[in-house]
């Protein structure tokens, strides 16, 4: 299982990177839609990329997998909350709640709850 989860970091890392580095302008119009600052929206851009490059670091130290991955799956629950709450259609939440789903398998991962 370590392997599929170190494959799953690597799909949480990158994802997050791609989105929040190259497709910027698509969250700066999602941030908008949810009437969230642009100060939100760094701290939580910021935060991600913080834990995306953990989750990375995290193939070589295992140690550091498990906060970053909860936390990270607190931001995918967010997430979730606020395209609920601007009724996005479902096509909207699937990406947050894949990688909602990623990061909840590399925690259970990395507790051993999934060997």
């Amino acid at each position: 299982m370590t392997t599929y989860s170190t494959i799953a970091q690597i799909i949480i890392a990158f994802s997050i990177i791609i989105v929040w580095v190259f497709r910027f302008h698509n969250v700066e119009q999602e941030f908008k839609q949810y009437q969230l600052s642009d100060l939100v929206r760094s701290a939580v851009g910021a935060t991600k990329i913080a834990l995306s490059t953990l989750l990375i670091v995290g193939i070589w130290h295992p140690e550091l997998i498990l906060i970053p991955s909860l936390l990270m799956a607190f931001l995918m629950i967010s997430a979730q909350y606020f395209h609920f709450k601007v009724s996005n259609p479902w096509h909207k939440h699937l990406p947050s709640l894949f990688l909602l789903l990623l990061c909840l398998f590399v925690a259970a991962v990395s507790l051993e709850v999934i060997k």
